[in-house]
């Protein structure tokens, strides 16, 4: 009997700290913050609110506040090249299904689960952008309407996202 009742304390232990875990990974959500007039992209110093196409956010392990990008091509270009990996507690991208593209405001979703229309007519504050949506068929709509693909999350590929500031893909320069 002495010898499986160390057997239990490891369970009653293992358990306890599985569940503990769990508990610190719900303490680890967060949640968008929204816009504000001086809010500025963590790359550039843009005011986000100055420019057109949809925003993002990455929280970072660490960090309280998350890193704001004034274009979706910014993002995923950290994300996708960072120059340090950091472990990342939410990434969000805004629904433009329902956020106005010339001043995109709130309409935060998950980015990893958002639709993403590559290779648009619609420019964003940085030229070319991944236009960001949470249903398929607001995606698929807007394609049609502007050109592009509609790709998932995991389907951008970091040559999609070039931070070249739309240089090489504008016929006026």
């Amino acid at each position: 009997m002495n010898s499986s009742r160390p057997a239990g304390i490891l369970i009653l232990v293992a358990a306890g700290a599985l569940a503990a875990c769990g508990q610190d990974k719900a303490a680890e959500k967060v949640a968008p913050l929204e816009i504000t007039q001086g809010t500025s992209c963590s790359l550039d110093g843009m005011l986000l609110a100055d420019y057109p196409g949809p925003k993002a956010q990455i929280f970072y392990a660490g960090q309280t506040e998350p890193e704001f990008f004034c274009d979706t091509v910014e993002m995923f270009h950290v994300y996708l090249k960072p120059e340090q990996v950091r472990a990342v507690r939410g990434i969000f991208v805004q629904d433009m299904g329902k956020a106005d593209w010339d001043e995109p405001r709130d309409h935060w979703i998950d980015a990893t689960a958002a639709y993403y229309v590559h290779g648009s007519k619609r420019r964003g504050s940085m030229g070319p952008t991944l236009a960001s949506f949470a249903s398929e068929g607001d995606a698929s709509k807007f394609a049609a309407q502007y050109g592009g693909k509609v790709y998932r999350f995991a389907e951008v590929t970091p040559d999609m996202v070039v931070l070249d500031g739309g240089a090489l893909h504008d016929s006026n320069m």
